[in-house]
């Protein structure tokens, strides 16, 4: 049985290795690169999002994990949002992007906390 978690695994992969990419192809930003790494994050953001969603109609969720919700949702507005002010260059370019790595190491500590507590640490 493949496991639920698998595509957004690997969709957060292809979002890491482009941003990575991206990020060492230096500025000015490569467009298609930029727009690759946008469209799969935007992509696991919903691929997430519907799992989570049929989680939560299927049980009503603890406490813990909606607050974990909250902080993922706040994660990914932040990195949709320093991405988006990175790329036009304007603002404090370091606060940005540290902004942008914190919510880039919280969001999967979130994602994956989330999913240990709607899986009750089954395996799936």
């Amino acid at each position: 049985m493949v496991s639920k978690f698998v595509l957004p695994g690997i969709l957060l992969a292809l979002t890491l290795a482009f941003g990575l990419w991206l990020s060492l192809a230096g500025k000015p930003y490569n467009s298609l690169l930029f727009n690759v790494h946008k469209l799969i994050a935007l992509a696991a953001v919903v691929v997430v999002g519907v799992l989570v969603y049929r989680e939560f109609r299927a049980a009503p969720p603890a406490t813990l994990v909606v607050a974990l919700l909250v902080l993922a949702g706040i994660c990914v507005i932040a990195l949709f949002a320093t991405g988006a002010i990175m790329s036009i260059g304007t603002g404090n370019y370091q606060l940005i992007l540290t902004i942008h790595r914190i919510a880039l190491v919280l969001l999967p500590i979130a994602l994956i906390g989330m999913g240990y507590f709607l899986t009750k640490g089954k395996v799936v």
